[in-house]
């Protein structure tokens, strides 16, 4: 399925040839995020990636760079989270070399304009003033730090207001000298091309790369002995939350067994959820559980939105359906939830931007690539007991978690139901 050399400066370049596609998507990883971030820098990964789509050496402003792509009908963009960076382009085939050109021109040359980074700044800050004007966005920044408060990985990416009115040009420029180098990056390419010819031409951009030694990201801490909440009021029409419990990380043998078990749980038209909160009681419009898998750590969250005056049934019936995935589950069931895990997967994989990120992410975050193939032998391999081994070491009352956002939210009542 794909192939992998490594540069002499350490920069690994991975790829999967996909014959009969019209398009090829590039994509750059980079070992950069919150979790990199000391608290007074808490933003600086988000706000260098803002910078870096501001004008290249060759492509001097951040129009141009668009334009290159847009002007061959492509689509070009980055994303920053919590333990990596993402730079990727999408475009026809013929354009490959133009993709490869210009984003090799971004990451190594950029332009750090001082009137573009105070411009930047305040685009930033407006992003996020918006997330905390969204109710079901903000709920998601409260519960990952009721989960690890006070640490990295609890975090807004995006920082604080305080902490990115704050950053200079030149703390820019130091972080992507510390962070961004080719021991610390993976491009992932997917599409009709051939392995020799993208290292060929990587080669020409990256081979003179300098080397250096990273910052590492600060470990996850978790101290919890019991149930913790975080509330904010706001007038809304609903009351968004989410209940949360402290998971198991990326490389844990467990970990397909987890995606298994939230699978039945919350993924779906056909999930326990869905059909219980949903289809059965009529307590919310949306509903649904989602895993996180970190380095060190992770969770498996539930978010719902509902009626203020339904809130305490809603929590009341999600925690029901919690503590019901630590009894036997049907081998029907289970059959009906591999499938679905592994079908929604395969889909995914007809698309040149989810495979790159597939193959990127892998290696850049654990250092291998679990194949398709093996991730299906994983899945195909968890049984009833395994299923019911993860549910009783995650699914108990001293490691629950609540963060809740609606009008007149009565935190000590809630508190109160949080027992499994």
């Amino acid at each position: 399925m794909h192939k992998l050399t490594r540069l002499d400066n350490g920069l690994r370049i991975v790829t999967s040839s996909i014959p009969n596609t019209y398009s090829v998507c590039v994509a750059l990883f980079v070992g950069a995020g919150s979790r990199y971030e000391s608290d007074a820098e808490a933003g600086v990964s988000h706000f260098l990636e803002h910078i870096l789509f501001k004008g290249s050496e060759r492509w001097p402003t951040s129009r141009e760079l668009s334009e290159v792509i847009e002007g061959v009908g492509g689509i070009l963009n980055g994303g920053t989270d919590k333990e990596l960076t993402i730079y990727w382009t999408k475009v026809a085939r013929l354009h490959f070399p133009l993709a490869v050109d210009l984003l090799a021109d971004m990451l190594l040359y950029p332009r750090f304009r001082l009137d573009d980074v105070e411009k930047e700044r305040q685009v930033i800050i407006e992003e996020i003033n918006m997330s905390r004007d969204s109710p079901s966005q903000l709920v998601d920044l409260l519960i990952d730090d009721v989960l690890w408060p006070q640490q990295a990985l609890g975090r807004d990416v995006g920082g604080t207001r305080e902490t990115v009115g704050s950053f200079t040009r030149q703390d820019l420029v130091n972080y992507r000298a510390r962070q961004y180098l080719p021991t610390n990056t993976v491009i992932s390419v997917a599409g009709d091309v051939e392995h020799d010819e993208v290292v060929e031409r990587m080669g020409r951009h990256f081979a003179s790369w300098g080397k250096g030694e990273p910052q590492h990201l600060y470990p996850a801490q978790d101290n919890q002995t019991s149930p913790r909440i975080k509330v904010e009021n706001k007038e809304t029409e609903q009351v968004n939350f989410c209940l949360a419990l402290k998971g198991i990380s990326a490389s844990h043998p467990q970990r397909f067994t987890l995606g298994l078990l939230n699978v039945i749980l919350g993924e779906g038209m056909s999930s326990r959820l869905f059909l219980e909160i949903r289809e059965k009681r009529g307590l919310a419009y949306e509903v649904h559980s989602y895993p996180q898998f970190f380095l060190d750590a992770g969770s498996l969250v539930v978010y719902a939105g509902v009626d203020p005056q339904k809130v305490e049934a809603a929590v009341q019936a999600i925690l029901d359906e919690l503590a019901k995935l630590k009894d036997p589950i049907p081998e029907s069931e289970i059959v009906k939830a591999r499938e679905f895990f592994k079908g929604r997967m395969l889909l995914r994989m007809e698309d040149t931007r989810s495979v790159s990120g597939f193959l990127g992410g892998q290696l850049l975050l654990s250092g291998r690539i679990l194949t398709i193939d093996e991730i299906i032998a994983r899945i195909d391999a968890v049984t009833a007991e395994d299923l019911r081994d993860v549910a009783s070491k995650i699914i108990v009352t001293p490691k629950l978690n609540m963060a809740a956002v609606g009008p007149r939210v009565n935190a000590g009542r809630l508190e109160g139901l949080l027992k499994l």
